[in-house]
């Protein structure tokens, strides 16, 4: 996808599914601000009112967040022990589950099993898959990704995010704040070249740049017209975490995100603004296999009364 011209941004909402404030985020992003998809827990609490609401935004592409840590699982713990912990759900330590993983033939065969397991669960939806992404990233595991790849054809999986933010994403950052965000993508730095080669190979869309991995939780109206005014070239994916309000569940968001501050930038005035002066086109990941993605996305937005969001 290097060097699509003009400019097309994906605003995705992960999560989708966790809780119900999360879910009216998503709704209220979408019809009324710049968000475009959303990434869906099939598993999760409120997965059922998510799918509820995605059926009523057509406009709205929904992919699967493919959840393997620190979730809940499709398959009964006891079909997949290595990867489970006493409570039955997913490990929250995704450095050990992923080492389990690599070098262990039966955790393989389960965590197939459990992919499986979800995508059969999106299908089961009826909601047209739009992508893959992985919560906590983990779809960067090489061997998750050899599963996804191996099941792309049978479910339909034609895009799936790549984890690749530029390094100058935070230059004006101090020096203390550049190095914690350097440590921070430290693990994803090598995976995304070879991941884009492995998926350009299988013929599944990616994105070329992500935004939002430094700023994960954190993404206020001003950062967010700064990551638009920086916008780089091609297709980019901008990731965010909103919410309408904060709840205490287990699958609660860290204490640190500022979740109804990214659900105030998702429909802020200046940052529809912000999108028309980048030159971008706002679009799903679906949009990009069926051009004229102009006049697709133009029509989302009539529908919703934004047409001035887009160029």
């Amino acid at each position: 996808m290097r060097g699509v011209v003009p400019k097309r941004l994906i605003v995705t909402a992960d999560d989708f599914g966790l809780a119900v404030p999360v879910n009216e985020a998503v709704e209220l992003g979408h019809l009324n601000g710049i968000l475009t998809s959303a990434s869906l827990m099939v598993t999760a609490p409120a997965a059922a009112d998510a799918i509820e609401r995605a059926r009523r935004l057509p406009r709205l592409g929904v992919g699967l967040h493919m959840v393997l840590v620190d979730g809940q699982p499709a398959l009964p713990p006891e079909q997949i022990p290595d990867l489970v912990a006493a409570d039955g759900r997913f490990s929250r330590d995704p450095f050990r589950l992923g080492a389990r993983i690599f070098l262990s033939s039966r955790a393989q065969s389960q965590a197939e099993a459990e992919i499986r397991a979800q995508l059969t669960a999106f299908r089961r939806t009826r909601l047209r898959l739009d992508h893959v992404d992985g919560h906590h990233h983990f779809h960067l595991h090489p061997t998750v990704q050899a599963i996804l790849i191996r099941l792309a054809p049978e479910f339909g999986i034609a895009a799936i995010r790549v984890p690749d933010e530029p390094a100058a994403v935070r230059q004006h950052a101090g020096a203390s704040q550049r190095m914690r965000d350097w440590l921070a993508a430290f693990p994803l730095r090598d995976r995304a070249p070879a991941m884009k080669r492995r998926l350009a190979r299988a013929d599944i869309r990616f994105n070329d740049t992500i935004l939002g991995l430094a700023d994960s939780g954190h993404i206020d109206s001003a950062r967010m017209r700064a990551l638009l005014a920086a916008l780089p070239d091609g297709v980019t994916e901008l990731y965010v975490h909103p919410a309408t309000r904060r709840w205490g569940e287990i699958d609660a968001l860290p204490d640190a995100y500022r979740p109804e501050a990214e659900l105030a930038a998702l429909v802020d005035p200046s940052v529809r603004a912000a999108v028309e002066a980048s030159g971008a086109t706002l679009t799903t990941f679906q949009e990009l296999a069926n051009p004229p993605a102009v006049a697709s996305a133009e029509s989302a937005l009539e529908e919703s009364g934004l047409s001035g969001a887009r160029s």
